[in-house]
């Protein structure tokens, strides 16, 4: 919901319900954000305060030691527009109100307008059809999880044979990770805080602002287990160290061998989540196509061809089956966020699918995605690209 930012001194109250699962809360200030100001936000359920597990939580960011405002202008190389950001706006009567942003009632309003790429400091971490794709637009100082390298790395202590519940949260500016639990095998079992038919593996990708919970089963041993985030493109890594008391924990060094690669460059990942809880089938009432464009130099990003100011929101009535269908032209992928909401993907490069309940998908490089939601509160909702390189120029 669109707000005036608070002011020093002021307080503001808000009454919600909760929804169990992994979330966070920070700034959409990017500067703050940049700062690390966020937090985890873990509501659990009655089931999670009886089952027989330990829970650990891990946070992820970027960190500089140069000023946000420093950092913008190497990335966008002095230039910084206005864009990479669109309100979903809803009125109760069906009325065209000139608000941007997403509704939860009444009509949905998403304005998004240009999202800056990157300045000269690209990685080129990737290959599509013979062209390179845009992954890391900035070499932080630092990769955190829960603000700590692996220089001097989170130990936690578990038990021989215990089950974990690993929640991870990326709450980086502009890094994408892979979650990689080495020798102890997990199952992913939620996304985005939504429960998802367990799907097992060692490693799996998160985009800015995306959630993922793991089970992990422990073997019956002494031993340590790292946990490592990996950056996308590149060979930098965090993480913390699951330990049971006594065993020997070795250093793991904060550059692997190999850049880790791209992430989800054909939404294979996507593709493979099933929700537990899906939206009710049901026609839509009203669907839009939002493309999203740019380049990097210059460094304007615009969806459907227009930037921030001059965008055009997308309007819904609340209780109004909605679907989206997020078109990337550009060789930039985008983790894009709704707020108020939750939607389920249900299309992927044309095909369609069942996936995830979610907040935030990521779109790859020139692919497509389709997402459903029904329309709520009456309000100013905001969708936007979770870069918040992009974000700041919105």
């Amino acid at each position: 919901m669109l707000m005036p930012l608070l002011a020093p001194g002021e307080t503001r109250s808000y009454d919600f319900e909760t929804r169990p699962g992994t979330h966070w809360m920070h700034s959409h200030v990017p500067v703050q954000q940049m700062q690390l100001l966020a937090a985890p936000l873990i509501v659990r359920s009655a089931e999670d305060l009886a089952a027989d597990r330990q829970e650990v939580v891990m946070l992820l960011h970027d960190f500089s030691f140069k000023a946000p405002e420093e950092v913008l202008a190497e990335i966008s190389g002095g230039h910084v527009h206005h864009g990479d950001a669109q309100p979903m706006q809803g009125t109760p009567n069906g009325g065209m109100g000139a608000m941007p942003g997403m509704d939860h009632g009444a009509m949905v309003d998403i304005p998004m307008g240009r999202m800056p790429g990157m300045g000269g400091m690209m990685g080129m971490g990737g290959q599509m059809g013979g062209m390179a794709m845009d992954l890391n637009d900035y070499d932080w100082d630092a990769y955190l999880a829960n603000d700590r390298t692996l220089s001097d790395p989170e130990v936690v202590q578990v038990e021989r044979g215990g089950r974990i519940r690993l929640r991870v949260i990326n709450a980086a500016a502009a890094t994408v990770f892979w979650i990689d639990t080495g020798a102890a095998e997990a199952h992913l079992v939620a996304v985005d805080g939504h429960a998802i038919q367990p799907l097992p593996g060692n490693r799996f990708g998160l985009a800015m602002g995306q959630r993922l919970d793991l089970e992990i089963d422990l073997p019956c041993e002494s031993s340590a287990w790292p946990i490592l985030a990996l950056r996308e493109g590149a060979p930098e890594r965090t993480g913390l160290i699951l330990a049971t008391p006594g065993a020997e924990v070795r250093r793991v060094d904060a550059l692997a061998e190999a850049e880790a690669p791209a992430f989800d460059t054909d939404l294979a990942q996507e593709a493979r989540l099933i929700a537990v809880d899906a939206l009710p089938e049901r026609p839509g009432d009203r669907s839009q196509m939002l493309m999203l464009s740019g380049s990097m130099q210059p460094y304007v990003w615009t969806i459907n061809g227009a930037v921030w100011g001059q965008h055009q929101p997308v309007v819904a009535r609340s209780g109004e089956r909605v679907v989206l269908s997020f078109h990337n032209m550009s060789m930039m992928g985008h983790p894009m966020h709704l707020h108020g909401h939750v939607f389920q993907v249900v299309g992927i490069n044309g095909q369609r699918v069942a996936s995830a309940m979610r907040g935030t998908v990521y779109v790859p490089p020139r692919s497509m995605v389709d997402v459903v939601l029904d329309a709520g509160e009456a309000a100013r909702w905001v969708l936007h690209c979770h870069h918040m390189p992009h974000l700041a120029t919105a």
